[in-house]
């Protein structure tokens, strides 16, 4: 299926690992040209290098979008390197688990400049590009935002301001032609995962496939994702194929969330 994407310009946040490189990998394999983003130069250098390999281009800017004024030099090196931008994953942002009574103020702080205030100024700076090429914003939330849990305050309440925050631009997108979206991913096959399945096989002393089984009963769900489930479903939601979605918080995750 060709989702018509060749030659479309995406600009991906915390693009060196996980989820994010995924995507960027999956946008690559359609023919998107990329600018990455991230606090890993080697790594995103490493990312950019295997894009090339597919003949397309990419860009890389080394920066902490937890600080306020960054998204200027990122979008200014955007549209030096590509004179335009059609497709913005806001996917940055790992925040801190643990006893609600015992994460400090500066806990929260950082999580919400990380994964919430940073998507804020990036799609307030990138908007113009994205209504002039009328294309897609998707904001990378989580499932946390719908089944929040006591270890995940700052993450659940992170994710849920994210989808609310697409929900609102979503109407300003109606109006600019820009499509929005957000993706709630569940349990992911990253480093952030398999920390805990290493954890645990640590302290049981048991085999990988008897504690990834235990987990993903736990979890209640079919398999674990992998990066490539969301970078696939991206690249779709963003081609001229998925557009009729808008203002939609999709939850890719193997059936945990049970809400409605």
């Amino acid at each position: 299926m060709d989702l018509q994407l060749k030659d479309k310009v995406a600009l991906v946040t915390g693009a060196s690992r996980g989820i994010g490189r995924g995507i960027a990998m999956a946008l690559a394999d359609e023919g998107c040209d990329l600018m990455l983003t991230g606090r890993d130069e080697a790594a995103l250098k490493e990312t950019a290098a295997q894009i090339g390999k597919k003949g397309r281009k990419a860009a890389i800017a080394v920066l902490d979008l937890r600080t306020e004024g960054s998204e200027k030099p990122l979008v200014a090196a955007l549209r030096q390197a590509f004179g335009k931008l059609d497709i913005l994953v806001n996917n940055a942002g790992a925040t801190q688990r643990g006893d609600f009574f015992k994460l400090t103020n500066a806990d929260w702080q950082d999580g919400f400049a990380l994964k919430f205030f940073a998507h804020v100024r990036l799609t307030r700076e990138a908007w113009p590009l994205l209504k002039a090429q009328q294309g897609s914003l998707v904001t990378i939330a989580g499932i946390g935002g719908k089944e929040p849990e006591a270890p995940f305050t700052i993450g659940s309440s992170v994710n849920a301001a994210c989808v609310a925050f697409t929900k609102a631009m979503a109407d300003i997108g109606k109006a600019d032609g820009v499509q929005v979206n957000a993706i709630n991913p569940g349990r992911v096959e990253t480093e952030r995962l398999w920390r805990r399945f290493r954890a645990t096989m640590e302290t049981t002393g048991r085999d990988e496939a008897s504690v990834r089984e235990d987990y993903r009963q736990e979890f209640d769900i079919n398999r674990f994702g992998k990066v490539e489930d969301l970078g696939s479903f991206i690249a779709f939601l963003t081609s001229p194929r998925g557009r009729w979605l808008h203002g939609a918080a999709i939850n890719i995750d193997g059936g945990e969330v049970r809400s409605v």
